[in-house]
Protein backbone atom coordinates (compact mmCIF):
# COMPACT_ATOMS: atom_id res chain seq x y z
CA UNK A 1 0.00 0.00 0.00
CA UNK A 2 3.06 2.31 0.75
CA UNK A 3 4.21 1.86 -2.24
CA UNK A 4 1.02 2.37 -4.07
CA UNK A 5 0.64 5.37 -2.64
CA UNK A 6 4.55 6.34 -3.39
CA UNK A 7 4.10 5.90 -6.88
CA UNK A 8 0.47 8.00 -7.47
CA UNK A 9 2.56 10.50 -5.23
CA UNK A 10 4.81 10.90 -7.74
CA UNK A 11 2.78 11.04 -10.67
CA UNK A 12 0.68 13.66 -9.26
CA UNK A 13 3.47 15.88 -8.80
CA UNK A 14 4.68 15.34 -12.14
CA UNK A 15 1.55 15.98 -14.14
CA UNK A 16 0.60 19.20 -11.72
CA UNK A 17 4.06 20.40 -12.60
CA UNK A 18 3.23 19.56 -16.38
CA UNK A 19 -0.26 21.27 -16.34
CA UNK A 20 0.87 24.39 -14.69
CA UNK A 21 4.42 24.56 -16.67
CA UNK A 22 3.13 23.20 -20.39
CA UNK A 23 6.30 21.27 -20.12
CA UNK A 24 6.42 17.53 -20.13
CA UNK A 25 10.00 17.05 -20.45
CA UNK A 26 10.47 14.71 -23.10
CA UNK A 27 7.95 14.88 -25.95
CA UNK A 28 5.19 12.85 -25.82
CA UNK A 29 3.93 11.54 -28.75
CA UNK A 30 0.40 10.92 -29.55
CA UNK A 31 -0.51 9.17 -32.65
CA UNK A 32 -4.29 10.33 -34.65
CA UNK A 33 -5.60 8.71 -36.76
CA UNK A 34 -7.44 10.88 -39.66
CA UNK A 35 -10.40 8.24 -41.54
CA UNK A 36 -14.10 8.20 -40.57
CA UNK A 37 -14.71 11.73 -39.10
CA UNK A 38 -18.41 13.02 -40.70
CA UNK A 39 -16.35 16.64 -40.80
CA UNK A 40 -13.57 15.32 -42.68
CA UNK A 41 -9.73 14.95 -42.22
CA UNK A 42 -9.65 18.31 -42.04
CA UNK A 43 -11.49 18.50 -38.61
CA UNK A 44 -9.21 16.32 -37.27
CA UNK A 45 -6.06 17.97 -38.37
CA UNK A 46 -7.09 21.14 -37.03
CA UNK A 47 -7.92 19.40 -33.77
CA UNK A 48 -4.35 18.42 -33.94
CA UNK A 49 -2.19 21.30 -35.06
CA UNK A 50 -4.39 23.35 -32.13
CA UNK A 51 -3.51 20.48 -29.59
CA UNK A 52 0.85 20.46 -30.85
CA UNK A 53 0.20 24.72 -30.60
CA UNK A 54 -0.91 24.76 -27.44
CA UNK A 55 1.67 22.34 -25.89
CA UNK A 56 5.30 22.15 -27.43
CA UNK A 57 6.06 19.38 -25.61
CA UNK A 58 3.19 17.09 -27.18
CA UNK A 59 4.15 15.91 -30.70
CA UNK A 60 1.06 15.04 -33.33
CA UNK A 61 1.73 12.47 -35.68
CA UNK A 62 -1.12 12.04 -38.16
CA UNK A 63 -1.71 8.29 -38.78
CA UNK A 64 -3.50 8.55 -42.66
CA UNK A 65 -3.63 9.64 -46.26
CA UNK A 66 -4.00 13.55 -45.42
CA UNK A 67 -0.58 15.51 -44.92
CA UNK A 68 -0.31 18.27 -43.17
CA UNK A 69 3.62 19.94 -42.99
CA UNK A 70 3.26 20.90 -39.46
CA UNK A 71 2.70 17.57 -38.08
CA UNK A 72 4.66 14.23 -38.47
CA UNK A 73 2.93 11.61 -41.09
CA UNK A 74 2.59 8.08 -41.27
CA UNK A 75 0.09 6.98 -44.54
CA UNK A 76 -1.81 4.54 -44.66
CA UNK A 77 -4.44 3.35 -47.23
CA UNK A 78 -7.68 2.87 -44.98
CA UNK A 79 -9.05 2.81 -41.27
CA UNK A 80 -8.03 -0.93 -40.83
CA UNK A 81 -4.67 -0.30 -42.18
CA UNK A 82 -4.67 3.01 -39.76
CA UNK A 83 -5.33 0.59 -36.72
CA UNK A 84 -2.61 -2.01 -37.50
CA UNK A 85 -0.16 0.65 -38.01
CA UNK A 86 -1.73 2.16 -34.85
CA UNK A 87 -0.83 -1.18 -33.00
CA UNK A 88 2.53 -1.54 -34.27
CA UNK A 89 3.54 2.37 -33.34
CA UNK A 90 2.04 1.94 -29.63
CA UNK A 91 3.80 -1.64 -29.08
CA UNK A 92 7.23 -0.20 -30.36
CA UNK A 93 6.89 2.16 -28.12
CA UNK A 94 7.56 5.07 -31.31
CA UNK A 95 4.07 6.79 -30.10
CA UNK A 96 3.28 6.85 -26.37
CA UNK A 97 -0.75 6.81 -26.84
CA UNK A 98 -3.11 7.20 -30.28
CA UNK A 99 -6.48 8.97 -30.92
CA UNK A 100 -9.05 7.14 -33.20
CA UNK A 101 -12.77 6.29 -33.80
CA UNK A 102 -14.27 3.02 -34.56
CA UNK A 103 -11.69 0.55 -32.43
CA UNK A 104 -13.01 -2.84 -31.36
CA UNK A 105 -11.55 -3.31 -27.95
CA UNK A 106 -11.43 -6.97 -26.37
CA UNK A 107 -14.10 -8.04 -23.70
CA UNK A 108 -12.56 -6.60 -20.33
CA UNK A 109 -11.48 -3.75 -21.81
CA UNK A 110 -13.99 -0.28 -21.80
CA UNK A 111 -13.18 3.61 -22.34
CA UNK A 112 -13.50 6.42 -19.50
CA UNK A 113 -14.74 9.51 -21.28
CA UNK A 114 -14.28 12.79 -20.15
CA UNK A 115 -16.88 15.64 -20.13
CA UNK A 116 -17.37 19.31 -18.58
CA UNK A 117 -20.87 19.09 -17.01
CA UNK A 118 -23.09 22.11 -17.86
CA UNK A 119 -24.31 22.82 -14.06
CA UNK A 120 -21.21 24.60 -12.89
CA UNK A 121 -18.99 23.55 -15.71
CA UNK A 122 -17.39 20.80 -13.64
CA UNK A 123 -15.16 17.90 -15.61
CA UNK A 124 -16.14 14.46 -14.44
CA UNK A 125 -15.43 11.29 -16.08
CA UNK A 126 -17.96 8.86 -17.13
CA UNK A 127 -17.16 5.15 -16.61
CA UNK A 128 -17.47 3.36 -19.13
CA UNK A 129 -18.21 4.93 -23.02
CA UNK A 130 -17.49 2.34 -25.89
CA UNK A 131 -16.74 -1.51 -24.98
CA UNK A 132 -17.35 -3.65 -22.26
CA UNK A 133 -15.97 -5.17 -18.57
CA UNK A 134 -17.42 -7.77 -18.51
CA UNK A 135 -20.63 -9.83 -19.96
CA UNK A 136 -22.83 -9.43 -16.74
CA UNK A 137 -23.71 -5.92 -16.46
CA UNK A 138 -23.39 -6.07 -13.08
CA UNK A 139 -19.82 -7.46 -12.74
CA UNK A 140 -19.19 -4.62 -15.77
CA UNK A 141 -20.26 -1.94 -13.85
CA UNK A 142 -18.49 -2.92 -10.47
CA UNK A 143 -14.84 -3.10 -12.47
CA UNK A 144 -16.26 -0.03 -14.76
CA UNK A 145 -15.50 1.67 -11.09
CA UNK A 146 -11.87 0.43 -11.16
CA UNK A 147 -11.41 1.80 -14.37
CA UNK A 148 -12.70 4.85 -13.99
CA UNK A 149 -10.82 5.36 -10.21
CA UNK A 150 -7.57 4.34 -12.17
CA UNK A 151 -7.85 6.97 -14.99
CA UNK A 152 -8.97 9.88 -12.50
CA UNK A 153 -5.75 9.00 -10.45
CA UNK A 154 -3.65 9.15 -13.68
CA UNK A 155 -5.07 12.73 -14.46
CA UNK A 156 -4.07 13.92 -11.03
CA UNK A 157 -6.63 13.30 -8.61
CA UNK A 158 -5.39 11.17 -5.39
CA UNK A 159 -8.82 10.44 -3.87
CA UNK A 160 -11.56 10.70 -6.70
CA UNK A 161 -15.16 10.67 -5.15
CA UNK A 162 -16.91 8.13 -7.12
CA UNK A 163 -21.12 8.13 -7.40
CA UNK A 164 -23.15 5.19 -9.50
CA UNK A 165 -25.74 6.09 -12.00
CA UNK A 166 -29.00 5.12 -11.17
CA UNK A 167 -29.68 2.71 -13.83
CA UNK A 168 -30.60 -0.79 -13.30
CA UNK A 169 -28.32 -2.70 -11.15
CA UNK A 170 -27.19 0.27 -9.77
CA UNK A 171 -27.91 -0.54 -6.03
CA UNK A 172 -26.13 -4.46 -6.60
CA UNK A 173 -23.45 -2.38 -7.53
CA UNK A 174 -23.43 -0.35 -4.88
CA UNK A 175 -23.18 -3.22 -2.70
CA UNK A 176 -20.75 -4.65 -4.27
CA UNK A 177 -18.38 -1.77 -4.19
CA UNK A 178 -19.22 -0.97 -0.22
CA UNK A 179 -18.25 -4.47 0.57
CA UNK A 180 -14.63 -4.06 -1.36
CA UNK A 181 -14.46 -0.54 0.51
CA UNK A 182 -15.02 -2.83 3.79
CA UNK A 183 -12.95 -5.43 3.13
CA UNK A 184 -10.11 -3.07 2.30
CA UNK A 185 -10.06 -1.20 -1.18
CA UNK A 186 -10.63 1.56 0.22
CA UNK A 187 -13.72 3.99 -1.92
CA UNK A 188 -14.22 7.85 -1.56
CA UNK A 189 -18.23 7.67 -2.38
CA UNK A 190 -19.57 11.18 -3.72
CA UNK A 191 -23.01 12.16 -2.07
CA UNK A 192 -25.99 12.79 -4.04
CA UNK A 193 -26.80 16.83 -3.94
CA UNK A 194 -30.44 15.82 -3.73
CA UNK A 195 -32.07 15.35 -0.81
CA UNK A 196 -31.85 11.98 0.17
CA UNK A 197 -28.10 11.90 -0.90
CA UNK A 198 -26.35 8.66 -0.83
CA UNK A 199 -23.83 7.25 -3.43
CA UNK A 200 -26.82 6.56 -5.88
CA UNK A 201 -26.66 9.70 -8.20
CA UNK A 202 -29.82 11.39 -10.03
CA UNK A 203 -29.87 13.42 -13.19
CA UNK A 204 -29.26 16.21 -11.24
CA UNK A 205 -25.83 14.76 -10.01
CA UNK A 206 -25.21 14.19 -13.95
CA UNK A 207 -25.87 18.06 -14.74
CA UNK A 208 -23.57 19.29 -11.71
CA UNK A 209 -20.85 17.18 -11.78
CA UNK A 210 -21.41 15.65 -8.28
CA UNK A 211 -18.98 12.80 -8.52
CA UNK A 212 -14.96 13.01 -10.48
CA UNK A 213 -16.51 9.28 -11.83
CA UNK A 214 -20.03 8.85 -12.72
CA UNK A 215 -20.42 4.98 -12.98
CA UNK A 216 -22.84 3.35 -15.34
CA UNK A 217 -22.92 0.82 -18.13
CA UNK A 218 -20.82 1.55 -21.45
CA UNK A 219 -24.65 1.62 -23.52
CA UNK A 220 -25.94 4.25 -21.49
CA UNK A 221 -22.58 6.10 -21.04
CA UNK A 222 -22.29 6.24 -24.68
CA UNK A 223 -25.63 7.99 -24.76
CA UNK A 224 -24.40 10.46 -22.12
CA UNK A 225 -21.28 11.07 -23.49
CA UNK A 226 -23.12 12.27 -26.81
CA UNK A 227 -25.50 14.59 -25.30
CA UNK A 228 -22.89 16.12 -22.62
CA UNK A 229 -20.53 16.46 -25.78
CA UNK A 230 -23.46 17.84 -28.45
CA UNK A 231 -26.05 19.31 -26.82
CA UNK A 232 -25.39 23.30 -27.43
CA UNK A 233 -24.89 21.76 -30.92
CA UNK A 234 -28.03 20.25 -32.35
CA UNK A 235 -26.46 16.84 -32.27
CA UNK A 236 -24.57 16.37 -35.26
CA UNK A 237 -21.12 18.30 -34.28
CA UNK A 238 -19.61 17.46 -30.62
CA UNK A 239 -18.29 20.37 -29.65
CA UNK A 240 -17.32 19.84 -25.75
CA UNK A 241 -15.52 17.71 -23.73
CA UNK A 242 -12.63 15.36 -24.10
CA UNK A 243 -13.92 12.17 -25.90
CA UNK A 244 -14.71 9.09 -24.94
CA UNK A 245 -11.37 8.07 -23.42
CA UNK A 246 -8.72 5.36 -23.09
CA UNK A 247 -9.51 1.82 -23.31
CA UNK A 248 -8.51 0.53 -19.73
CA UNK A 249 -8.53 -3.18 -18.74
CA UNK A 250 -6.82 -5.81 -16.51
CA UNK A 251 -3.36 -6.05 -18.06
CA UNK A 252 -4.13 -3.65 -21.29
CA UNK A 253 -1.33 -1.88 -22.03
CA UNK A 254 -2.04 -0.08 -25.00
CA UNK A 255 -3.02 3.95 -24.39
CA UNK A 256 -5.91 3.84 -27.11
CA UNK A 257 -8.26 7.05 -27.14
CA UNK A 258 -11.71 7.05 -28.84
CA UNK A 259 -13.37 9.97 -30.48
CA UNK A 260 -17.13 9.46 -31.77
CA UNK A 261 -17.32 10.37 -36.05
CA UNK A 262 -19.31 13.27 -34.92
CA UNK A 263 -15.97 14.68 -32.99
CA UNK A 264 -15.35 18.26 -33.72
CA UNK A 265 -12.38 20.00 -34.25
CA UNK A 266 -12.45 21.12 -30.22
CA UNK A 267 -13.04 17.51 -29.19
CA UNK A 268 -10.18 16.61 -31.14
CA UNK A 269 -7.92 18.30 -29.36
CA UNK A 270 -8.92 17.72 -26.08
CA UNK A 271 -8.56 14.25 -26.96
CA UNK A 272 -5.20 14.68 -27.88
CA UNK A 273 -4.25 16.31 -24.68
CA UNK A 274 -6.35 13.71 -22.67
CA UNK A 275 -4.05 10.67 -24.22
CA UNK A 276 -1.11 13.08 -23.25
CA UNK A 277 -1.97 13.07 -19.76
CA UNK A 278 -2.66 9.14 -19.97
CA UNK A 279 0.66 8.73 -20.95
CA UNK A 280 2.64 10.53 -18.42
CA UNK A 281 0.52 9.25 -15.67
CA UNK A 282 0.84 5.67 -17.16
CA UNK A 283 -3.14 4.95 -16.76
CA UNK A 284 -2.33 1.03 -17.39
CA UNK A 285 0.21 0.74 -14.33
CA UNK A 286 -2.21 2.40 -12.34
CA UNK A 287 -4.98 0.41 -13.17
CA UNK A 288 -3.03 -3.26 -12.97
CA UNK A 289 -2.05 -1.34 -9.38
CA UNK A 290 -5.89 -0.65 -8.32
CA UNK A 291 -7.18 -3.90 -9.83
CA UNK A 292 -4.64 -5.58 -7.59
CA UNK A 293 -5.34 -4.21 -4.84
CA UNK A 294 -9.13 -4.63 -5.32
CA UNK A 295 -8.46 -8.35 -5.58
CA UNK A 296 -6.94 -8.86 -2.29
CA UNK A 297 -10.01 -7.17 -0.93
CA UNK A 298 -11.98 -10.35 -2.77
CA UNK A 299 -13.07 -8.78 -5.98
CA UNK A 300 -12.86 -11.94 -7.23
CA UNK A 301 -15.08 -13.29 -4.89
CA UNK A 302 -17.28 -10.29 -5.55
CA UNK A 303 -17.63 -11.18 -8.45
CA UNK A 304 -18.39 -15.18 -8.27
CA UNK A 305 -21.14 -14.24 -6.31
CA UNK A 306 -22.59 -11.99 -8.69
CA UNK A 307 -22.02 -14.48 -11.24
CA UNK A 308 -24.24 -17.37 -9.38
CA UNK A 309 -27.16 -16.43 -10.91
CA UNK A 310 -25.89 -17.11 -14.45
CA UNK A 311 -27.48 -20.55 -16.22
CA UNK A 312 -24.33 -22.85 -15.77
CA UNK A 313 -24.66 -26.48 -18.00
CA UNK A 314 -23.15 -29.29 -15.67
CA UNK A 315 -23.15 -31.23 -18.39
CA UNK A 316 -21.63 -28.73 -21.16
CA UNK A 317 -18.93 -30.57 -23.02
CA UNK A 318 -15.43 -29.15 -23.26
CA UNK A 319 -14.61 -27.47 -26.23
CA UNK A 320 -11.28 -26.39 -26.60
CA UNK A 321 -10.03 -23.72 -28.64
CA UNK A 322 -8.26 -23.73 -32.11
CA UNK A 323 -4.66 -23.34 -32.87
CA UNK A 324 -4.84 -19.25 -33.20
CA UNK A 325 -4.51 -16.66 -36.12
CA UNK A 326 -4.74 -13.58 -36.75
CA UNK A 327 -8.48 -12.61 -36.50
CA UNK A 328 -9.17 -8.83 -38.45
CA UNK A 329 -12.92 -9.62 -39.74
CA UNK A 330 -15.69 -8.80 -37.81
CA UNK A 331 -19.43 -10.13 -37.04
CA UNK A 332 -22.22 -8.07 -35.48
CA UNK A 333 -25.48 -8.34 -34.24
CA UNK A 334 -24.82 -10.94 -31.40
CA UNK A 335 -26.14 -10.35 -27.96
CA UNK A 336 -23.88 -9.61 -25.29
CA UNK A 337 -25.49 -12.62 -22.89
CA UNK A 338 -24.72 -15.28 -25.90
CA UNK A 339 -21.30 -13.75 -26.82
CA UNK A 340 -18.97 -16.71 -25.52
CA UNK A 341 -21.49 -19.35 -26.41
CA UNK A 342 -20.91 -17.97 -30.26
CA UNK A 343 -17.37 -18.01 -29.87
CA UNK A 344 -17.72 -21.59 -28.29
CA UNK A 345 -19.99 -22.83 -31.46
CA UNK A 346 -16.99 -21.54 -33.66
CA UNK A 347 -14.21 -23.57 -31.77
CA UNK A 348 -16.43 -26.05 -31.58
CA UNK A 349 -16.67 -26.16 -35.69
CA UNK A 350 -12.44 -25.63 -35.49
CA UNK A 351 -13.12 -22.00 -36.49
CA UNK A 352 -10.69 -19.86 -34.17
CA UNK A 353 -12.67 -16.84 -32.75
CA UNK A 354 -12.10 -14.14 -30.50
CA UNK A 355 -14.94 -11.96 -29.03
CA UNK A 356 -14.64 -8.21 -28.95
CA UNK A 357 -16.52 -4.79 -28.64
CA UNK A 358 -17.19 -2.61 -31.54
CA UNK A 359 -18.73 0.61 -31.69
CA UNK A 360 -22.09 -0.95 -32.30
CA UNK A 361 -22.07 -3.25 -29.75
CA UNK A 362 -21.02 -6.70 -29.75
CA UNK A 363 -18.86 -8.71 -32.06
CA UNK A 364 -17.46 -11.74 -32.82
CA UNK A 365 -13.83 -11.86 -34.39
CA UNK A 366 -12.43 -14.52 -37.18
CA UNK A 367 -9.87 -14.62 -39.61
CA UNK A 368 -10.79 -13.21 -43.05
CA UNK A 369 -10.45 -16.46 -44.58
CA UNK A 370 -13.03 -18.32 -42.54
CA UNK A 371 -15.24 -15.25 -42.47
CA UNK A 372 -18.08 -16.58 -44.92
CA UNK A 373 -18.15 -19.99 -42.96
CA UNK A 374 -18.42 -18.63 -39.56
CA UNK A 375 -21.26 -16.40 -40.54
CA UNK A 376 -23.22 -19.53 -41.57
CA UNK A 377 -22.29 -21.60 -38.38
CA UNK A 378 -23.36 -18.86 -36.43
CA UNK A 379 -26.48 -18.79 -38.49
CA UNK A 380 -27.27 -21.73 -38.36
CA UNK A 381 -27.15 -22.04 -34.44
CA UNK A 382 -29.19 -18.85 -34.36
CA UNK A 383 -27.06 -16.31 -33.08
CA UNK A 384 -27.05 -14.14 -35.87
CA UNK A 385 -29.87 -13.54 -38.51
CA UNK A 386 -30.43 -14.69 -42.02
CA UNK A 387 -28.08 -12.58 -43.52
CA UNK A 388 -25.73 -12.48 -41.22
CA UNK A 389 -23.67 -9.26 -40.18
CA UNK A 390 -20.19 -8.35 -41.46
CA UNK A 391 -18.48 -4.87 -40.48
Amino acid sequence: METTKKFIGEVLVEIADAIETGNFGEKVRIGITTFDSEHGAENIIRGAKQAQKENSNIEVCLIGNEVDENLKFYKVVDAKEAHSKMEELLDSGEINACVTSHYNFPIGVSTIGRVITPGIGKEMLIATTTGTSATNRIEGMVKNALYGIATSKAIGFEKPTVGILNVDGARQVERSLKTLNENGYKIDFAESKRADGGCVMRGNDLLQGTPDVMVTDSLTGNLLMKMFSAYQTGGSYEASGFGYGPGIGENYNRKILILSRASGEPVVKNAIKYAAEMAIGNVSNIANEEIKLAKKAKLDDIISELNKSKKVESNAEEVKMPKKEVVISAISGIDIMDLEDAVQSLWKAEIYAESGMGCTGPIVLVSEKNLEVAVGVLTKAGFVSQEGNIC
